[in-house]
């Protein structure tokens, strides 16, 4: 007798909201990846340390609020913290255009712009996770990641192509409003979100113990080596990113001569294996176990990034794109396994704090990377700042691959 097969996520109301708000949020994202270093670059002819600068700026909140964060969102209603943080980055995002076309617009603004949306992007992130477990249940919280996977690279597929054709045709400030609106429709589908949920941490009254509960999280991922070993993983990709965020852009189109458009087209060509590799995550997993499918993916995420760093001019440009598709399928079947993991053996009044922690261990190398990069641009060359992006990233998974004995997670 054949087991039926599993009810389709899509039919949950709440979980359909839920993942659209996603969807159009991360493609907004993706367009302005693309629109806001090119909107320092192009319009404001920003210089390598400067757009550096800008990239540090979005992300160094993870830093300064990153795990505290996690202790607000525990005692908190995580929809409530969704929408908000949309609606502020909204508005934080329609004043780059405004400013723009009343000739107004300079790199203070978008620093402040960064660090507005980077602090929201810190609560948005941490009560994001932390929401899956009341929208579908447990077993199901590796499909759960693998939707959310899917959304991630179907942006990155279409959103960076979307900006730089937008760049292109109707300047980079404008383009910025696409990200906003995607932010505005995230909020709308969100309110409509009716999953019953609980703030799992203590009484809010009751401040004084907030640092004692940052310290229960921070146990909580130092006492789990697995836990452990993601991080330093995490930690290492995002100073690749903030290296990748902030020379890329001035490596393709000012060193190698590519249009705005050709430039987020081969970002969005590279996205192709992050799609398939959203599909194969939870059959992956299924088949081989969560600790192999983690292994095996650091060991192909490895090999397929190593040939980045030989990009060039003329048909090497090829290499950028295909590398990107190749590493995409491995390094989404990594984050997907050990995402439905750690919520796995996560208690769920430990679900905020552990989002958190992870996020401030893993993503806040990314400033100090948007700073190096900016440093190394300045003072040695953009090439030479993107060779250490790509080094950084071929290297990323080898923390997992020190450890086989990972294989044996089930």
């Amino acid at each position: 007798m054949t087991e039926a097969a599993p009810k389709s996520l899509w039919r949950v109301r709440d979980f359909r909201r839920y993942a659209g708000a996603d969807a159009i949020s991360k493609l907004g994202s993706e367009v302005s990846l693309v629109a806001l270093p090119l909107t320092a670059a192009l319009t404001l002819h920003a210089s390598p340390f400067q757009v550096g600068l800008l990239t540090a700026a979005e992300m160094v909140a993870f830093l300064l609020v990153g795990l505290p964060a996690g202790a607000w969102v525990d005692r908190m209603r995580r929809r409530p913290v969704l929408v908000a943080a949309d609606a502020v980055r909204t508005l934080a995002l329609l004043s780059i255009p405004a400013a723009a076309v009343l000739g107004v617009l300079g790199l203070p603004q978008m620093y402040a712009v960064a660090l507005v949306t980077g602090l929201c992007t810190v609560f948005f992130d941490v009560a994001h996770q932390s929401y899956l477990p009341s929208i579908v249940g447990r077993e199901d919280l590796a499909r759960g990641h693998g939707t959310l996977a899917a959304n991630q690279s179907l942006a990155q597929l279409a959103g960076p192509g979307i900006g730089g054709w937008l760049v292109q045709a109707l300047t980079a400030p404008v383009a910025v409003v696409a990200d906003a609106l995607s932010y505005a429709g995230s909020a709308l589908l969100l309110l409509g979100v009716r999953a019953d949920e609980k703030p799992g941490g203590r009484d809010v009254r009751g401040g004084g113990r907030l640092w004692p509960e940052i310290a229960e999280g921070l146990s909580f991922v130092a006492g789990q080596p697995v836990l452990r070993r993601v991080a330093a993983v995490g930690a290492l990709m995002m100073l690749s990113f903030g290296l990748w965020s902030a020379t890329v852009p001035l490596y393709l189109v000012r060193e190698v001569g590519t249009s705005p458009g050709t430039y987020g087209t081969l970002l969005s060509a590279g996205a192709v294996g992050g799609v398939a590799g959203a599909w194969l995550a939870p059959r992956i997993a299924a088949r081989l176990g969560t600790g192999r499918a983690m292994y095996a993916a650091a060991w192909a995420a490895t090999v397929c990034t190593a040939p980045l760093a030989l990009t060039a001019a003329g048909p090497r440009l090829l290499i950028l794109p295909v590398a990107l598709a190749a590493s995409g399928v491995a390094t989404t079947v990594f984050s997907v396994a050990q995402g439905a993991y750690r919520q796995s053996i996560c208690p769920p009044h430990l679900l905020g704090r552990l989002s958190a922690t992870m996020r401030f261990l893993m993503w806040g190398p990314m400033p100090l990377g948007g700073l190096l990069a900016g440093t190394l641009g300045q003072l040695a060359g953009v090439r030479v700042a993107f060779w250490a992006a790509c080094g950084v990233y071929t290297l990323a998974h080898l923390p997992v691959l020190l450890a086989p004995r990972i294989r044996q997670v089930s």
